[in-house]
């Protein structure tokens, strides 16, 4: 078995798998990296999911990296434009050159007789295993299993005729056309594939068993498209980053404070796009309060649009069984179909399914707290990136890919080999990492995620601004840390920082 060893192994080649190796490219230049990815391309979700029109959920301008603008107007990219964004990133910092395809992580075990992670990865063309050595360890996995999605077992599946397609495995050149589609779900997928697939479906259903909420943003944001005429790209990057943050933050609160005029905002809104049509409005009104579950959003009101010329509709029940030719609701109605497609959620899976050890003794994750977001209690010399489930994922993957940056670079002005995050006062919580929205996959993943602490900085806030001096800022020996295996001194509180307004949005 050959091996080889790196100052710092990154597991997972995706938005933050690339992200975490150009901020060690930048920031910690002299360590040697290199990245382990299962599949054959740079990507991760943008790799993976190839159903018709896929594209970000969140704005280009805060989903895109601090460090490399995105530099066109679109609001929502595609997902091979945000897949092409994120290998072009990777060759300008040389990370591609660093990747190694086809590598399923299978055991990690971390020695604190050595100080150093073991890496058993298979390569799964040839079956071979491999060996990797390293100081520290960063898992950019992504919270969810890319062999399978959550697929529930509907009564009757077997007596359906048509085909059951689940998004996350797309079928290669799947023929829809003149077909009439049921999608099952309500989320970020179905809301996306239902105006999609009316340019050649017969007709398109979207079966929901409760609404979610849906605001119209603009396909091209003119605010961007007006900067870009007169500024250079990373001043209107940066202008516009700081704009869309703001912006998400704003409507985040507004829900938590004043939620039920917030409701009245977004249904105002979708209702002046259902205006004349006829339509339903129960199809759009939740049971759930504005932010307790994710905001979805269409470029120029995209579904409202099929909805309203009739090329699409969408149900609200539950299912009772398949039938030969569609699918039976509770209601008596009966929905015919030729494809199912069953847009029902991820499977939660931490670390990308491989075994965490420390000492060939299991260190899993999901009973252990989490400090800053980024690194787990009593696993040394390693860090998890989770991003927000409120605004852009990449926000705060910057910021933990950045603050371990800053670590790194500490233990290398000390002089220490090993760190190690203690809870001296036992402020562990029910709380997940992944925060307090009551999405079903959250929901369900509940008690395989790390934990998170009643206070900081062991709280994970999901809050960008309140996370920037937290992460950029306070001093890397808190009292929470153990460098060397030596005692943590005591914590004395986070040192209040203030720094320049600009420093909150990004640098570079």
């Amino acid at each position: 078995m050959s091996t080889q060893h790196h100052d710092i192994l990154i597991i997972g080649a995706g938005l933050s798998g690339i992200g975490a190796a150009c901020h060690f490219s930048r920031n910690c230049p002299t360590k040697s990296i290199a990245i382990l990815e299962r599949r054959q391309a740079i990507g991760g979700t943008w790799d993976l999911f190839r159903y018709p029109g896929i594209r970000s959920d969140s704005d280009m301008f805060t989903f895109g990296y601090s460090f490399k603008p995105w530099v066109e107007s679109r609001v929502l990219a595609d997902g091979p434009s945000i897949k092409q964004y994120m290998t072009d990133t990777a060759k300008e910092y040389g990370v591609d050159k660093k990747i190694h395809y086809g590598r399923q992580v299978i055991n990690s075990n971390f020695s604190t007789k050595t100080g150093l992670w073991t890496v058993e990865a298979k390569d799964e063309a040839s079956g071979e295993s491999e060996k990797f050595t390293a100081n520290f360890l960063m898992v950019c996995t992504g919270y969810y299993n890319y062999d399978k999605g959550y697929r529930p077992t509907f009564p009757n599946e077997k007596a359906f005729k048509g085909d059951i397609i689940h998004p996350q495995f797309w079928p290669e050149n799947l023929d829809y056309s003149g077909k009439r589609v049921v999608i099952i779900g309500s989320g970020a997928t179905a809301i996306t594939l239902l105006p999609t697939m009316t340019d050649k479906a017969a007709h398109v259903t979207m079966l929901q068993r409760s609404p979610t909420y849906i605001m119209s943003v603009p396909a091209i944001d003119p605010v961007a498209r007006a900067l870009q005429k007169v500024l250079p790209e990373k001043a209107v990057y940066r202008l516009n980053r700081i704009r869309n943050i703001g912006l998400q933050r704003m409507l985040f609160q507004a829900s938590r404070k004043r939620p039920a005029a917030v409701k009245r905002l977004l249904l105002g809104m979708v209702k002046k796009q259902l205006a004349g049509s006829g339509i339903d409005m129960r199809h759009f009104t939740p049971s759930y309060q504005p932010w307790d579950q994710r905001l979805c959003v269409v470029p120029n009101g995209d579904l409202f649009k099929v909805l309203r010329e009739g090329k699409a509709s969408i149900a609200t029940d539950h299912i009772e069984k398949f039938t030969t030719n569609g699918i039976l609701l509770k209601s008596g109605e009966e929905i015919p179909a030729d494809i199912i497609i069953t847009a029902t959620g991820l499977d939660v899976q931490m670390t990308g399914g491989m075994n965490l050890k420390v000492d060939n003794k299991s260190a899993a994750a999901k009973t252990r707290l989490t400090y800053k977001g980024v690194l787990v209690e009593g696993i040394p010399n390693a860090a998890m990136v989770f991003g927000y489930t409120n605004a852009s994922w990449t926000l705060k993957a910057d910021l933990a890919s950045e603050y371990v940056c800053r670590l790194i670079n500490h233990m290398d002005e000390k002089g220490y080999r090993t760190v190690e995050v203690h809870d001296h006062d036992n402020l562990v919580t029910e709380d997940t990492v992944l925060g307090s929205l009551s999405s079903g996959y959250i929901q369900r993943a509940a008690d395989n995620l790390p934990r998170q602490g009643s206070k900081a900085p062991f709280r994970v806030v999901q809050d960008y601004l309140r996370d920037v001096p937290l992460m950029r800022f306070t001093p890397i020996d808190d009292g929470y840390l153990q460098f060397d295996g030596k005692p943590a001194r005591a914590p004395s509180g986070l040192s209040r920082v203030t720094a320049p307004l600009k420093a909150a949005f990004g640098r570079g």
